[in-house]
């Protein structure tokens, strides 16, 4: 005999506080389901998603693949008859799914509230203020430069101690926070069953290869254009991932001190690639706006990762070009700034909306060894 359903409509109302105001408006007619194409034939999302939220079935959605199987392409919520608008539902759940999983818990609710934006920057602020603070900055100190006198932010924050200590710090925290998330979403997504394939390496190493062609976004209909602009983006995020590794390269193995010329290969794979994040970002917003009336313009929670890799592209290249022109104090600010946009971006990726990554690639590679995605294959395929 099956087990009653207890309502839990406290967290209904965290769903709907989150984003997924419009969560009431939804009557069950499925239209979601049908105009979806990346929902399989059994047990299609998110029609039965929708009723979970309304009932505030939390555990029915935290241990649901098919809550990140959703790429929130927004054709739900554009053919929606009653503006229930399933995606920014979906789209808040996965933000309390993030809140759950993401250790500390307080932090992902500080990262989802306005309130604690401010608190959220101070920390790099005051870290690398001391940084110059104990550098003698700001006691007269004269800021030395290159070799040929020209401005060198390498002789302004020297990388060993004052960039990489903090910046590797951060990076071990955000792994072990990250490990910590997936390793307790994969038990509760394995919890009781036996799954289908065993080949679990295969299933990573595919889940990779739809994530780089963006397979699952080319099922999308209503926004075509949100393929391009997020390929942009992960692709200048693996670029300036290449540019930081060989920077490196040059500084621990090479002993080379930068700045390097504009023709280096860092330079140019650099350059390219924070040009594509700012396009990138730009056409994203353009999107968002465009559809804002059928799609939803989304939440707070999203427009605060936008604000941020924009801020590390803009912000990036302004301190190039001023570096160039050699405008000293300004160039030095621009810099600073620089550094707390990326610290704030990846200290806080497990806590932020950046964290999709991770568990909707989690449960990409759940639904391929739960052989969940079988029946749209052959849809594909037919």
């Amino acid at each position: 005999m099956d087990k009653p359903v207890k309502p839990d409509l406290q967290f209904a109302k965290e769903i709907i506080k989150a984003g997924g105001e419009s969560l009431k408006k939804c009557y069950q007619c499925s239209t979601c389901t049908v105009v979806c194409n990346l929902s399989p034939d059994d047990k299609p999302f998110p029609r039965k998603e929708m009723l979970y939220a309304q009932w505030g079935l939390k555990e029915k959605l935290f241990k649901n693949p098919d809550i990140w199987l959703c790429h929130h392409c927004g054709d739900c919520t554009a053919y929606c008859p009653r503006g229930a608008k399933p995606g920014e539902v979906l789209g808040a759940v996965r933000k309390l799914m993030i809140q759950n999983y993401s250790p500390p818990s307080f932090l992902a609710k500080w990262v989802a509230d306005p309130k604690y934006l401010l608190l959220l920057f101070l920390f790099p602020v005051l870290l690398f203020l001391g940084e110059l603070y104990l550098l003698g900055y700001f006691t007269g100190t004269e800021i030395p430069r290159g070799e040929h006198g020209e401005l060198a932010y390498s002789k302004f924050l020297p990388a060993v101690p004052w960039i990489d200590v903090p910046f590797m710090a951060a990076a071990g925290f955000a792994v072990i926070c990250f490990y910590l998330g997936v390793k307790k979403y994969w038990l509760d997504l394995t919890s009781g069953m036996e799954l289908k394939r065993k080949d679990i390496y295969n299933c990573i190493y595919e889940t990779i290869k739809d994530i780089l062609l963006h397979k699952k976004f080319q099922l999308c209909t209503f926004n075509k254009g949100r393929t391009t602009a997020h390929l942009l983006v992960l692709y200048a995020f693996i670029g300036l991932a290449i540019t930081t590794s060989l920077a490196m390269f040059y500084e621990w193995v090479l002993k080379w001190e930068s700045p390097y010329p504009q023709t280096n290969i860092v330079k140019i794979i650099g350059n390219v690639s924070g040009i594509a994040l700012i396009i990138g970002m730009l056409y994203i917003i353009a999107n968002r706006s465009k559809n804002a009336i059928k799609q939803g313009i989304g939440s707070y929670f999203d427009w605060l990762l936008i604000t941020i890799i924009l801020g590390v592209g803009i912000t990036g290249f302004m301190a190039e070009l001023l570096r160039l022109a050699d405008t000293g104090t300004l160039a030095y600010a621009s810099y600073v700034t620089h550094l707390v946009f990326v610290f704030v971006l990846f200290t806080y990726a497990p806590h932020s909306k950046m964290a999709h990554m991770v568990y909707r690639a989690t449960a990409m590679v759940f639904a391929k060894a739960a052989m969940r995605e079988e029946a749209i294959k052959k849809e594909e395929a037919a």
